[in-house]
C-alpha cells in the first residue's frame, strides 16, 4: 500500500500553489507515483467566520513512496506549508497550502500529534472524489471499508468530462473543431479552466453515422493528442486524457501517447480491446449499448425495468472480466443513455444512478444534448446546453462520479453556485 497525501489551497494561486507543493514533496524524498484529478469544494467553516474566508479550495490526492516515519512525514508538510506562506491562525482560515497525511500504507497511528488515516476521511467529499479515482478499492485501515463503499450513499464531487468531438458528422457538434485555430484555442481553454477530463472522440456514433477504420480514425486523433502531449509538457496537475474509440488498435496506439482513459462504447464486447485495457494501466468506461453506430430501431426490451436490465448487464460483465484477469477498480460504467434506449427508459436511469453506483462501479452519464429530450425542447441538439446543466444538477445530487458534457464550463460555475447549498 502506498502513502496518500491530501493537498488543498484556497489563497492566492491556487494551482500554483498545489504546484509548488508537489513539486517541494518530490524535492524532500517523496517519490510521486500518481497525481489525482484536481476538484473544487466549498471552505470548510465555523459559524462565526469572516466573509473574506469562503473562498473555495482546489484540492487533488497523491500517492508515491517515501524513506520517512509517519511523524517525519508530518515534519516534512508543516516545512513546506511554513515555506510557502501559510502563518498560523484560526482554524479553517484561508491558506495558501495544506497538506494532510491521509493513508500512510497499512498503518494506524494515534498520538497527540498525529491521527493516521487522518480522521476526516470518511466525511470529506474533496478527499473522497480525488483519492477515489486514483484507488477506488483502497481499504482504508481501521474503518474496514474501501473508498468506493465510504463513496455510497453520498454528493460526491463529480469529474467534468469535457466533449471533444474532432469529426465531421457529430450529431450536435460535427466539424466544430476542422480549424486547428479553434482547436488550439478550445484546448487551452479546456486546460486553463481545469476541466479534469478531455474525452476525445475521432468517430461518429449518431444514428446512421460512417464507420471509420482503424486507419482513418487514428488520422483524426494522432494530431489532436500530439497538441495536447506538447500542451501539458512538464505540468504535475494535467487533465485526464480520455480516448472515445471501439478499435482496439487505435486505442493500443494511443496509449503510447500516455492516454489516462479508454471509453468504449461497446461495453468492452472484443477480445482485443479487453487484452488491451487489461495490459494497460488506464482506467477504462465500459458502455452499455445495443448497436454502433445508433440503430433508432434497436432499443432495450419494455418488458422488465431498464434499471434491472442494466445491473444484470453489469453483473454479467463484472463475472467475465474477472474471468480474463481485468482490474475491476479501473471499470467505470456508462449505462449509455441515447444507445437503444427510448426517453422515458433515459429518464428512469438517470433518476437512479445510487442504485447504478450500488452494483460496485464507478459511474459516468453522458446526456449532453441527446435526442431523449426532445420531449422537453423544441430546440435543436446544439442549443440544448441549458437542458443538460438541469439534468447535469440532478445527477450531482445523486453522487454520479463523472458527467460528461459539451460545455464543461458551464457545469463548472454551477456546480461551484450549487455546492455551496448542497454540501454545507
Amino acid at each position: 500500500m502506498a502513502i496518500y497525501l491530501g493537498l488543498g489551497s484556497n489563497q492566492g494561486d491556487r494551482r500554483g500553489n498545489l504546484e509548488a507543493a508537489i513539486s517541494s514533496l518530490n524535492q524532500a524524498g517523496f517519490t510521486i507515483d500518481s497525481v489525482s484529478p484536481m476538484v473544487e469544494s466549498p471552505a470548510m467553516l465555523p459559524p462565526d467566520a469572516e466573509a473574506a474566508w469562503n473562498k473555495p479550495f482546489l484540492n487533488l490526492v497523491v500517492s508515491g513512496t517515501a524513506h520517512w516515519s509517519p511523524e517525519y512525514g508530518l515534519q516534512i508538510a508543516k516545512q513546506i506549508e511554513r515555506e510557502m506562506g501559510r502563518e498560523s491562525g484560526p482554524r479553517w482560515s484561508p491558506r495558501p497550502i495544506d497538506i494532510d497525511l491521509l493513508v500512510w500504507h497499512e498503518e494506524v497511528v494515534q498520538s497527540k500529534q498525529l491521527t493516521i488515516p487522518h480522521p476526516g476521511i470518511a466525511d470529506r467529499d474533496f478527499v473522497i472524489t480525488p483519492l477515489m479515482y486514483l484507488a477506488p478499492g483502497l481499504e482504508i485501515p481501521g474503518l474496514a471499508k474501501s473508498v468506493f463503499e465510504l463513496s455510497l450513499g453520498r454528493k460526491n464531487i463529480p469529474l467534468w468530462m469535457g466533449i471533444l468531438n474532432i469529426t465531421p458528422d457529430s450529431f450536435s457538434d460535427g466539424d466544430s473543431w476542422s480549424d486547428t485555430a479553434a482547436l488550439e484555442s478550445h484546448l487551452d481553454k479546456l486546460l486553463d479552466r481545469d476541466i479534469q477530463i478531455i474525452d476525445i472522440g475521432a468517430e461518429s456514433t449518431r444514428p446512421r453515422a460512417e464507420s471509420l477504420d482503424d486507419s482513418s480514425e487514428w488520422q483524426r486523433l494522432q494530431p489532436v493528442l500530439t497538441l495536447i502531449q506538447d500542451r501539458v509538457k512538464g505540468r504535475r496537475i494535467k487533465p485526464q486524457i480520455s480516448v472515445d474509440s471501439r478499435h482496439p488498435k487505435v486505442v493500443a496506439r494511443a496509449l503510447e501517447y500516455g492516454i489516462d482513459i479508454i471509453n468504449d462504447v461497446t461495453g468492452l464486447n472484443d477480445p482485443e480491446m479487453r487484452s488491451v485495457a487489461r495490459d494497460s494501466d488506464c482506467q477504462v468506461v465500459a458502455m452499455h449499448s445495443m448497436s454502433v453506430p445508433v440503430d433508432p430501431s434497436l432499443l432495450l426490451p419494455s418488458d422488465k425495468p431498464p434499471l434491472v436490465q442494466i445491473k444484470e448487464w453489469i453483473e454479467e460483465k463484472k463475472n467475465a472480466w474477472q474471468r480474463e484477469g481485468l482490474n475491476l477498480d479501473r471499470i467505470i460504467i456508462d449505462p449509455g443513455i441515447g444507445f437503444g434506449k427510448t426517453s422515458i427508459q433515459a429518464y428512469d436511469l438517470m433518476s437512479q444512478c445510487a442504485a447504478l453506483r450500488g452494483s460496485g462501479f464507478r459511474l459516468l452519464i453522458g446526456h449532453s444534448r441527446k435526442s431523449f429530450m426532445n420531449g422537453i425542447s423544441d430546440r435543436p441538439p446544439g442549443q440544448r446546453d441549458l437542458e443538460t446543466l438541469g439534468i447535469s444538477m440532478g445527477l450531482c445530487q445523486q453522487g454520479v462520479d463523472i458527467i460528461r458534457v459539451h460545455q464543461p464550463f458551464i457545469h463548472q460555475r454551477a456546480y461551484r453556485a450549487w455546492a455551496h447549498l448542497s454540501l454545507q
